[in-house]
């Protein structure tokens, strides 16, 4: 496993971490999630994605819980949150940003992850009904308070992720350190195109999540919908068009052939594709079992056969690669 700088800070992380959207609370209780977990430690993984409103909340409960049972030394592990749906459906507690909010939920995260602090705090989504100066004032008292060590953004504009560190920068507070994109083979223009600025300009670090395009990359999908997909849960029908669009599995069909010619499996190659870029501070993966964890980490080990002309048949295969801006 290597570790990476979370972007110009002195943070680093694994380049695979593992996260608990979908799974925790949902599809796994806190003895399979335990042992997911400790595989994924035991490959080198250091940090742990999680949010408030991942299972209403069950998704803390679930990973706080075993990581009691685990008892690992804190200053070995990493783990994150993210506010903005919330749990309740107050005019104050829902899909907002508030200063109240804010700190009255990563008090509320805590209590359910049996932490003292998580390592990094997202702002799940943008608020377009706060003004951002009172969130990134929010923010910062967070991890003065020292119940965060690092604040970010996550699907926020680059617009926005700026704004936000011009307030912080002008005020001497502290400032976003990294968003939480989608990014995949079939995600790109975000990370690649939007955010290329924001890398050299203000160090912008990212954990990205969905390297696996809700686990279309893996070639699960070629043969129609399995009854284990992700997609029949409920509260998940929206996955469904995605993962049996036409288009996109004729084109999973072929990158399934390159896989196949460097001997590898789709999962392993879409995630060390990720792994290539090199602004990607670490790609979140998923599991519901420790045999999926154990796949996704040999992703790292792939990473090299990527060669210049493997990355061009990849690119001709989507066509998708985004234009690089003129100067």
């Amino acid at each position: 496993m290597e570790y990476r700088y979370l972007g110009h800070s002195g943070l680093k992380v694994s380049e695979l971490s593992f996260g608990s959207w979908v799974t925790f609370g949902t599809q796994l209780g806190v003895d399979l999630a335990r042992e997911c977990m400790a595989a994924a430690y035991g490959a080198g993984v250091n940090y742990f994605d999680n949010a408030e409103s991942y299972a209403h909340g069950q998704s803390e409960i679930v990973m706080g819980k075993a990581l009691k049972e685990l008892g690992w030394r804190r200053g070995s592990y990493l783990v994150s949150t993210k506010f903005f749906w919330g749990l309740d459906d107050g005019p104050n507690e829902k899909n907002t940003l508030n200063r109240k909010r804010l700190l009255e939920a990563i008090d509320g995260s805590l209590t359910r992850l049996q932490l003292d602090y998580v390592d990094l705090v997202f702002c799940h989504r943008p608020d377009p009904n706060t003004p951002i100066e009172e969130t990134v004032w929010a923010m910062h008292d967070i991890v003065s308070r020292g119940k965060a060590l690092y604040w970010g953004t996550s699907e926020w504009s680059a617009a926005e992720i700026m704004e936000a560190w011009q307030i912080a920068d002008k005020h001497h507070l502290h400032k976003p350190t990294m968003e939480q994109p989608q990014y995949n083979m079939f995600n790109r223009q975000k990370v690649e195109q939007e955010f290329a600025r924001l890398y050299q300009d203000i160090g912008l670090g990212t954990t990205t999540w969905s390297p696996l395009a809700s686990g279309m990359l893996t070639g699960k999908y070629l043969n129609g919908l399995p009854a284990d997909s992700r997609a029949n849960l409920k509260d998940y029908e929206w996955l469904k068009k995605a993962v049996t669009d036409p288009d996109r599995i004729s084109k999973v069909k072929e990158l399934a052939s390159i896989a196949a010619d460097l001997g590898v499996s789709m999962t392993q190659m879409a995630l060390a594709w990720c792994l290539k870029n090199p602004h990607v501070s670490t790609v979140i993966t998923g599991a519901s079992r420790v045999e999926q964890v154990r796949e996704n980490m040999g992703a790292s080990g792939v990473v090299e056969k990527l060669t210049p002309e493997v990355m061009t048949r990849i690119d001709e295969v989507l066509g998708n690669k985004p234009h690089e801006e003129e100067e």
